[in-house]
């Protein structure tokens, strides 16, 4: 698939089963991430990979910090089963450091560029994938398990594995024009 048509065409898919990427493709995959724009070179990205047993240690993380929250039980349940959506999930942290020239917000900005680039390089490979944030980005203890410091932001868990649904390759493109002005 040519690159122009894989990023028009993008789209997420949130069925996905094995195989995960593995080997050079799971490589390719992080290799893209880290070409994300990035000012200052500050590589402010960190990637934590959840698989395999990793998914099951994150369940409970998610169903304690749902319990801890008060949620119904019903929303616990759904917190607990979340790592299971997909065989992998790669959780994206902005690592970010205080720079003169490179300001927070740019550095979460880059870390979110680098999972739109997991995710495309994904596609190219035949997986796809889907980028969930919501509020466990933000729970103190799951920030915890995954070593953020009190600058860093988890901008997302990019749930990776091969689509379950064969999906058309194009979607229907809306009207640029609301969105675009000239200066």
């Amino acid at each position: 698939m040519d690159a122009l048509e894989l990023l028009i065409n993008r789209r997420s898919a949130s069925r996905l089963t094995e195989p995960a990427p593995a080997g050079e493709s799971l490589q390719n995959i992080i290799r893209a991430g880290m070409r994300a724009p990035d000012h200052k070179s500050l590589q402010p990205w960190r990637f934590v990979i959840v698989e395999n047993e990793g998914r099951d240690r994150l369940s409970a993380l998610l169903e304690d910090a749902a319990r801890e929250a008060q949620l119904e039980e019903k929303a616990i349940d759904k917190a607990a089963r979340s790592p299971f959506r997909a065989p992998m999930i790669i959780t994206v942290i902005a690592h970010c450091e205080d720079h003169p020239k490179v300001p927070r917000w740019e550095q979460v900005v880059s870390a979110g560029c680098a999972v739109m680039a997991m995710q495309m390089a994904a596609a190219a490979q035949g997986f796809n994938g889907i980028w969930r944030s919501g509020p466990w980005t933000d729970n103190a203890r799951v920030r915890s398990a995954f070593n953020c410091r009190e600058q860093d932001a988890i901008v997302g868990f990019l749930y990776l594995g091969t689509p379950q649904l064969k999906s058309s390759t194009t979607v229907v493109h809306p009207d640029t024009a609301p969105f675009v002005s000239y200066f």
